[in-house]
């Protein structure tokens, strides 16, 4: 049939299962947005405050869904709006397809008005762009936007249309989905010699990230975990594959990581490493991290092998594959000593309340954890609060801890909460923000608000940027250079202007009743909680340190 590049468009996202899009209008964009609204039966568009926060959706629909989530925007600033989510998405391996319109291609190269090169812009922190100026190339385009942006290690694809071509004619015929790439081949040789190291190790230790949570590898990294007796830790990226009562699970690994997890590393004889980098924030001092232990390393990525870390053993591979290929390898073993040496060191947890605090961070975690069911969507921003959920935080789904773990973008919180609430509207989401970090993009509220979204947001208000004003703290001589900006924002207040629901709480006993409250709420409700100041994540490895560096309270 002959459709419009815009109605292409449509029909290949539907294609594609694609039924939900976030995005922002523009008039390089109208074509596009003149085709949604006669696909809006078929496709949900959910108009967002700022184009960042549209990708900060786009990519918490993803981690709440498993569905690529897709991002519309128009010609230059619209375009550059989406850059900080794209490269969130990129450094956390999320799959996105951000949809821009630019000039006509005419006008490409002019200085016209809001023109931009955007594939440039967005070339480091994408799998791939596509600059589409000819409408013989737009459905190929779209088409292996997908492929790439699923295949292997995920991330985000940019796919930039000219504005004549989303006006101009051509046939549509209906195609599957293409395949995805072939994942790594790996081989037997590799099987054994991973097997025989575990098989043969008195104190193994397993570290995972985001590669397990990817492949849908949690029941395969269990059956390893209990079969050879091993204690686990992870990194954010994949909080809560591992049961939060298990009792190998020694908690999150890296500067602000447990003491039993980052003691543990440093004593092992054996680490294994899957699905993860070794990032600066696991391996703070790479040339003395597990300086006592072999180091395996199973990766989809063959540029994440020996890139921070070296390791004795590298295997480029899909985890869940690997796993499944190894697990009737290895060997059952009792390492009673081992976890027993390993759960004496999670007795401390350097969980010290700032003193004269009337309301500890902790306690608003765990008060929200017995509050809630555990199908319950947790959400962060960036900073202190971050670091105090996945320490407190008791959830068993990878799916429900949404947090930007590479990048570290403060303001992604709203708009991912945003996304996954609309992604699992049966769910609830609350979006755990500090008072820095929700100032950033709180503008969404009007999007919540819009979208009838029950989003509990917990703001922990220190009145500082609170990791930056602990490292000045500890490191700086207490200058708090541009960490304390006395901002006299009313949360609560403002929560109502835009049409949300504000409570305050300075105590458990008014947080506790908060909650309840906003509980009982149909639409979006902020909860302004006032902590000290002084409070620390805790415990802490500088950068560059070892585990003999560690502040514990």
């Amino acid at each position: 049939m002959r459709v419009t590049g815009s109605q292409l468009v449509a029909e290949i996202l539907l294609e594609h299962s694609v039924d939900t899009i976030f995005g922002y209008p523009g008039g390089a964009a109208l074509n596009l947005y003149d085709a949604l609204y006669e696909y809006r039966d078929k496709i949900k568009h959910v108009l967002t405050a700022h184009e960042q926060g549209a990708a900060h959706a786009a990519d918490g629909y993803y981690r709440a869904t498993g569905k690529t989530g897709v991002v519309f925007a128009t010609s230059g600033p619209g375009a550059t709006n989406l850059v900080t989510g794209i490269a969130t998405a990129f450094m956390d391996s999320i799959p996105m397809i951000a949809i821009t319109a630019n000039v006509p291609d005419s006008l490409i190269g002019r200085d016209a008005f809001q023109e931009i090169c955007i594939t440039g812009i967005t070339m480091p922190i994408t799998k791939h762009t596509f600059f589409v100026n000819r409408i013989e190339d737009l459905a190929d385009a779209m088409r292996n936007a997908f492929r790439i942006a699923n295949s292997g290690r995920k991330g985000p694809v940019l796919i930039d249309i000219t504005k004549d071509v989303t006006a101009a004619m051509t046939d549509y015929k209906p195609e599957k989905p293409l395949s995805l790439n072939p994942r790594p081949v790996f081989t037997d040789k590799e099987v054994q010699e991973v097997a025989s190291m575990i098989n043969s190790s008195e104190k193994p230790i397993v570290y995972f990230g985001g590669g397990v949570a990817a492949a849908g590898a949690g029941e395969e990294l269990n059956a390893l975990l209990e079969t050879a007796d091993i204690p686990a830790t992870y990194t954010l990226m994949a909080a809560g594959i591992l049961g939060y009562e298990n009792p190998r699970n020694l908690g999150l690994i890296g500067m602000h990581g447990s003491i039993a997890a980052n003691r543990a590393v440093d004593r092992a004889d054996l680490v294994i490493a899957l699905g993860a980098r070794f990032s600066d924030r696991v391996a703070l001092n790479p040339e003395k991290f597990a300086k006592k232990a072999h180091k395996i390393q199973i990766d989809i990525d063959t540029s994440e092998l020996n890139k921070n870390v070296l390791v004795d053993l590298g295997v480029t591979a899909d985890v869940k594959e690997f796993l499944t290929k190894l697990l009737p390898l290895i060997k059952k073993k009792d390492h009673k000593e081992w976890v027993s040496q390993a759960t004496e060191w999670k007795k401390k947890t350097g969980d010290v309340k700032c003193q004269g605090a009337d309301l500890h961070p902790s306690e608003i975690v765990h008060a929200v954890c017995d509050l809630t069911d555990k199908e319950t969507i947790y959400v962060t921003d960036v900073g202190q609060h971050q670091m105090w959920a996945a320490q407190y935080l008791k959830h068993d789904k990878t799916k429900d801890f949404i947090t930007s773990g590479g990048l570290g973008t403060m303001g992604f919180g709203y708009g991912a909460a945003i996304g996954a609430q609309i992604g699992c509207p049966d769910k609830r989401v609350v979006h755990f923000t500090g008072d820095g970090s929700f100032h950033m993009n709180l503008n969404e509220a009007c999007t919540a608000v819009s979208q009838e979204l029950p989003i509990i947001t917990i703001i922990m208000n220190n009145q500082v940027l609170g990791m930056v004003y602990q490292w000045q703290t500890s490191f700086y001589g207490k200058r708090y250079a541009a960490t304390t900006p006395e901002r006299k924002t009313n949360f609560s207040k403002l929560a109502e202007a835009f049409g949300a629901k504000g409570f305050t709480a300075s105590n458990p006993k008014e947080f506790e009743e908060a909650f309840k409250k906003a509980l009982q709420e149909k639409g979006p409700v902020w909860i302004d909680c006032a902590i000290a100041r002084d409070e620390r994540v805790l415990p802490m490895i500088p950068g560059g340190g070892t585990i003999e560096d560690m502040i514990i309270g």
